[in-house]
C-alpha cells in the first residue's frame, strides 16, 4: 500500500517526504534561470555575503504575494544586515518577471521550472512540483538557518529575528 501511495504521489509531482538541508550543510552551488531568463550561479552569490534563499509555491498567489511583499517592504533592513534575497518557485521566467514587475520586487527570482534548485535544497513539493514555503539563510556557503514554516505576512521580520539570534562573525 505504501508503494502504491508513493507511486501515486510521484505521478502528480508531490514529494512531502523530501529532507531539507540541515543547518551546517553545504548550500547547493547550482546554476538556474532568473526572471529574465539569464543563468545565475548561486555559489557565486553565496560568496558575496549572507543570502536568503526562500521557496514559495506559485508566483502571484495570495500567500506568495504576501511573502514577497513582506520581503520587499523589509528590504532596506535586510540589506542593512548584509542579506541578499533570492526567491525560488517552480514558475517560468515570464511568470517570475510578471510577478516581479507587478509587485516591484527588488530581488532576484529563480524560475525553477525543472525543479532542480528545489530538489537540491531538499524542499518538499506540492502537486505539480510546486515548492512548499521554506527558507534557508546561507553564510560562507553553509546553511546557518532553516525556516520550515515561513509566515507570508511577517517573513522579513522572521529573518531579522533569526539574524539577531545567530552568532555570525
Amino acid at each position: 500500500m505504501k508503494r502504491l501511495l508513493a507511486a501515486a504521489l510521484a505521478l502528480v509531482g508531490m514529494n512531502l517526504h523530501a529532507t531539507p538541508l540541515a543547518v551546517g550543510a553545504a548550500a547547493p552551488k547550482i546554476t538556474a534561470l532568473n526572471q529574465d531568463g539569464q543563468s545565475i550561479d548561486l555559489g557565486s552569490i553565496y560568496g558575496k555575503g549572507l543570502t536568503l534563499v526562500y521557496f514559495y509555491p506559485k508566483a502571484g498567489t495570495p500567500g506568495c504575494t504576501a511573502q514577497a511583499c513582506s520581503l520587499r517592504d523589509g528590504i532596506s533592513d535586510l540589506k542593512g544586515l548584509g542579506i541578499t534575497v533570492i526567491g525560488v518557485s517552480h514558475d517560468t521566467p515570464p511568470a517570475q518577471k510578471a510577478f516581479q514587475k507587478k509587485y516591484d520586487l527588488p530581488f532576484t527570482l529563480v524560475a525553477d521550472a525543472d525543479g532542480k534548485v528545489i530538489a537540491a535544497f531538499g524542499v518538499p513539493t506540492l502537486p505539480g512540483g510546486m515548492a512548499m514555503r521554506q527558507s534557508f539563510l546561507v553564510k560562507d556557503g553553509k546553511i546557518v538557518w532553516y525556516c520550515p514554516k515561513a509566515d507570508p505576512k511577517t517573513h522579513a521580520k522572521q529573518v531579522e529575528a533569526a539574524i539577531e539570534g545567530l552568532k555570525l562573525e
